[in-house]
């Protein structure tokens, strides 16, 4: 499910058809809450893990514990894909490091800054602005041209429109000449390009992928991890990759596995 700003554009400009600057019309309102840790630009370190514990509440009141992290790091421009089983914690993870679901305890620092110290606000913010993800299934909206979606993650980063970043985007994942064209009318791989370049819109530090092959067949798998590490490479972002595919991840330059280094029923 995507987290807040994404739905509340969708519900906000379906009464008809969507405007052509349809993202004039979303409601962004910057946090009363911001955060006042300074940013450590140009940090060697993109993303420390600390002593991380998640669990869920049972419906009988126990705990199911998910996430017990010790430590984990990436280095800032590195390239990492998680290997771990289906049910295993990896989407939790990854929401864990994107600041959509508050850690019981620990440290998620990214970028320089512990987002686990932010209140929710300020780490919807900080996401918005800071990171970029590309969802397995995509998550475009349906309303929206290519164009517009890639613009529409500018404007939940409270930044100003770019068009020509917007454009150069597209163009550069290969979809210049469909800019136009709303998803409904684009190949599954032309709908996980344009997912793509939207993770890509703010400029972000860090690119989390959650399984982005499962949803495409095999002709088209290595054409979107070549494109998602390429335009990372080039963007000069780091990039951690979640799969459960042997496959995708041995042309990772470091393949970790989740089991190695969570242990949620013991100590993080």
């Amino acid at each position: 499910m995507i987290p807040g700003l994404y739905f509340e554009a969708y519900t906000h400009s379906m009464p008809g058809r969507a405007p052509v600057d349809a993202w004039s019309v979303i409601r962004y309102t910057p946090c009363s809450t911001g955060w006042s840790a300074p940013m450590e630009m140009g940090s060697l370190m993109s993303l420390q893990l600390r002593n991380v514990k998640k669990s869920f509440r049972l419906p009988d009141g126990g705990r199911l514990p998910v996430l017990g992290v010790r430590e984990f790091s990436m280095n800032a421009g590195e390239q990492v894909a998680l290997i771990g089983s289906s049910g295993g914690g990896k989407t939790t993870l990854l929401n864990a490091i994107s600041g959509i679901t508050a850690v019981d305890e620990g440290e998620v620092i990214v970028d320089g800054l512990d987002i686990a110290k932010l209140p929710e606000p300020s780490r919807d913010r900080f996401r918005a602005q800071r990171l970029g993800i590309v969802f397995q299934s995509f998550h475009l909206l349906p309303a929206f041209t290519a164009l517009e979606n890639v613009l529409l993650g500018m404007t939940f980063g409270g930044q100003p429109v770019r068009r020509e970043r917007a454009r150069e985007l597209l163009d550069r994942v290969g979809l210049g000449h469909r800019m136009n064209h709303r998803p409904p009318m684009l190949s599954v791989g032309e709908q996980q390009r344009v997912a793509v370049a939207r993770a890509l819109a703010n400029s972000p530090k860090l690119v989390l992928a959650d399984e982005p092959t499962a949803s495409v067949d095999s002709a088209n798998q290595s054409k979107i991890l070549d494109l998602i590490r390429t335009v990372c490479e080039q963007e000069g972002a780091s990039l951690l990759l979640v799969t459960h595919a042997p496959e995708v991840a041995q042309v990772f330059p470091r393949v970790v596995t989740l089991a190695d280094f969570n242990q949620p029923g013991g100590a993080a």
